[in-house]
């Protein structure tokens, strides 16, 4: 089985974007603001809405992706803490439903109504709604909920500890995930996201987080931004603050996804980082959407290239490609243990 870890719903009907423009505007004029009923799409539009996904799973050979709202979407600096929180929910029921009209192809991730310079805390009883109520079997963290200014507390902060001490409890991992960037210095996917990905693990460098929480499961994307490339950087500065190192202070507790969109940084990715640290994922219809005119094929069709670093062997793939997600979801291994998968 082939799981893709890494899926945003990139291709919403033009009425969540319609619903989101009012109520954005209603900031403005609570007269415009729409109510929450007011969104109406049919399973009809649902379904046709994510062909461009159940194409490219057939097309690749995926079987199953976990799919979460579209990470620029989630803005979670943008209005107020009651906007974030209407629009989380309004985006986790819009999954939910896609999920359950297609449960085959789609597994439920979350997201959480986070805004910059309030408590974690406030997100736990959306966090429960959807992995208590609605099966979902993970959620998207962003570290940096300002948009770019990284204005709240790095994520080894106590701040962040009572919705950690929630994601143990209810057994789910976190991918960090940023959103959108309000700062023009930072490009959204290039340059934003990339430096999240690598903030957050020097973040981790240099705290213990994981001995006051040892269950608590990340998953740092899109091939951990620059780690993998300065694996020796991390090692040594690990190092000089007297860490451990990092296969015993982090790796037990940190994965890192395959939305790496070169052979070359693939094989890179598979060398330096342990095969059962690393999960497939590909954020297909996401940020690189074209085809890579040196090979014909899509950017992120990062199945490809995995299938072509000859050194790992067939039990390091069935770790890449299913074996690791089973591990670090555990809800997603039982929800498809109930199917028979």
């Amino acid at each position: 089985m082939v799981i893709d870890i890494h899926g945003h719903y990139t291709t919403e009907p033009p009425a969540m974007h319609a619903f989101r423009d009012k109520q954005l505007a209603g900031l403005l004029d609570p007269l415009r603001r729409p109510a929450a009923a007011a969104l109406s799409i049919s399973d009809e539009t649902l379904i046709e809405s994510v062909q461009p996904q159940l194409e490219f799973q057939r097309q690749r050979g995926s079987d199953l992706t976990l799919f979460s709202p579209r990470a620029a979407g989630m803005a979670h600096h943008v209005g107020s803490e009651a906007t974030s929180r209407e629009w989380t929910a309004l985006s986790n029921d819009m999954i939910h439903r896609v999920c359950t009209l297609l449960p085959d192809n789609f597994a439920p991730v979350g997201q959480l109504p986070q805004f910059p310079g309030t408590s974690p805390k406030n997100c736990i009883a959306e966090l429960r709604r959807i992995v208590e109520q609605l099966g979902f079997v993970g959620v998207n963290l962003n570290p940096d909920p300002s948009g770019g200014m990284w204005t709240d507390p790095p994520i080894i902060d106590r701040h962040w500890y009572p919705l950690y001490e929630a994601l143990c409890e209810l057994d789910v991992p976190a991918m960090i995930h940023v959103s959108s960037s309000c700062n023009p210095n930072f490009h959204a996917t290039g340059a934003h996201y990339i430096n999240a990905d690598t903030t957050a693990f020097m973040q981790l460098i240099q705290g213990d987080l994981f001995k006051d929480f040892p269950t608590l499961r990340f998953i740092i994307p899109h091939g951990g931004g620059a780690v993998p490339y300065h694996w020796g950087r991390y090692r040594g500065l690990a190092q000089n603050m007297g860490r451990p190192t990092l296969g015993e202070h982090l790796l037990n507790n940190v994965f890192f996804d395959t939305c790496v969109y070169h052979l070359p940084g693939m094989e890179l990715l598979a060398k330096v980082i342990p095969a059962r640290n690393v999960l497939f994922g590909s954020e297909m219809v996401g940020a690189v959407r074209g085809i890579d005119p040196c090979t014909g094929h899509h950017y992120d069709d990062t199945k490809r290239y995995i299938d072509q670093i000859g050194s790992l062997s067939d039990e390091e793939r069935h770790l890449i490609f299913e074996g690791n997600a089973r591990r670090v979801y555990p809800r997603l291994d039982r929800l498809l243990a109930t199917r028979g998968a």
